[in-house]
């Protein structure tokens, strides 16, 4: 990693009884892109406000570009921040808002110098044409780009975004993602992301953090995160594997598909098995199969684009997904309320147990 722009030691915030930040040590490189994932409740936006100086920690110190800033106020920091709602002004124009810190902010700059950089931040973020209209008059995917030229119109070396798509549809979602990393790539501005999205994550960041219970519990690239999750917590945000509970013992893992052999597992603290949902295979009832195998009720199939997403019922109620990519072929059709068996290499699983080293 180049150079760290910004960093967090040991940084503990609590509300009452709730602790939102426990111990979070992170460093962030120049011209990085983070995506910061986790369920809700997880700290996410807290850490982005302690970030910005909205809120200040209990303990712990918050470092930008060398200088300790923990206690220093938030308009003073030089740190941008992309509000989930966008937070714009209703009554002004476009060009009113994406000016509006520099006409008015601590330092003003002269009124030529706020059109000239408003201008240029318009453009870059596609809105050329669009500078005086209101912000009610453009859509929703317009407005977030207003947000994000305001924000950048600062010269912000570092850039907060809680949740940005979130109130986007689908489309301008994935339009916005492409949109936003090739912006920060232009301008060489470090980008600190938020979602609840593990699409939006693993897509956008050059490094994938993981929070749950206020604790950073894997940060790597979007490959190592998604090959290689570090706890069962990680694979369940991930949204891509098939976990069953069971015992992990002697090399051996058992559970409601029977007895596997594991070369190797991860460790943590309850005995996991993982498999991704485009690692099973589905055969009919009355196949032999080597190694793992469930039965199981097809219950219904969803069209993903790319992929199709099918999903059987086990004993004990439990669903089990399985993605076919159509890159491969046509996919398969299953009759509903049909039994079948479904089954995987087990060199394709996950396993994390208890006694793993």
């Amino acid at each position: 990693m180049e150079t760290a722009v910004f960093r967090l030691d040991g940084v503990t915030k609590r509300y009452g009884d709730l602790l939102a930040l426990d111990q979070v040590t992170l460093d962030v490189g120049v011209n990085e892109y983070v995506s910061f994932l986790g369920p809700s409740g997880s700290g996410k936006t807290t850490l982005l406000r302690v970030i910005a100086g909205f809120e200040a920690p209990d303990t712990g110190r918050v470092f930008f570009e060398g200088r300790d800033i923990t206690h220093l106020p938030a308009h003073e920091r030089g740190i941008g921040f992309v509000f989930q709602n966008f937070a714009l002004f209703p009554h002004l124009t476009v060009r009113q808002n994406v000016g509006f810190g520099l006409a008015f902010g601590k330092n003003p700059l002269p009124a030529a110098e706020v059109d000239r950089r408003s201008a240029e931040m318009i453009a870059m973020v596609g809105l050329a044409g669009m500078e005086d209209r209101g912000v009610d008059q453009i859509s929703g995917g317009q407005r977030q780009r207003v947000a994000l030229a305001r924000t950048l119109a600062m010269q912000p070396k570092l850039v907060l975004l809680d949740e940005p798509l979130g109130a986007l549809d689908a489309n301008l979602r994935g339009r916005m993602r492409n949109e936003l990393r090739a912006i920060r790539e232009r301008l060489g501005v470090t980008f600190l992301h938020v979602t609840g999205s593990e699409n939006e994550a693993l897509a956008m960041g050059d490094r994938v953090v993981v929070l749950d219970r206020g604790r950073i519990i894997q940060s790597g690239t979007s490959d190592e995160i998604y090959d290689t999750p570090a706890s069962p917590d990680v694979a369940h945000y991930l949204n891509r594997f098939n976990l069953f509970d069971g015992t992990l013992a002697d090399g051996q893992f058992r559970g409601q598909f029977g007895t596997v052999a594991v070369p190797g597992a991860r460790r943590a603290a309850r005995d996991v098995y993982a498999v991704g949902y485009d690692r099973m295979r589905v055969l009919p009832l009355s196949s032999s199969a080597d190694g793992p195998k469930l039965k199981a009720t097809f219950v219904a199939s969803e069209y993903l684009g790319s992929s199709i997403m099918n999903f059987f019922e086990v004993d004990g109620g439990g669903v089990v997904e399985m993605e076919h990519h159509l890159s491969l072929g046509a996919p398969e059709t299953y009759a509903p309320k049909q039994d079948y068996l479904l089954t995987w290499n087990p060199e394709h699983a996950i396993v994390f147990g208890r006694e793993a080293r």
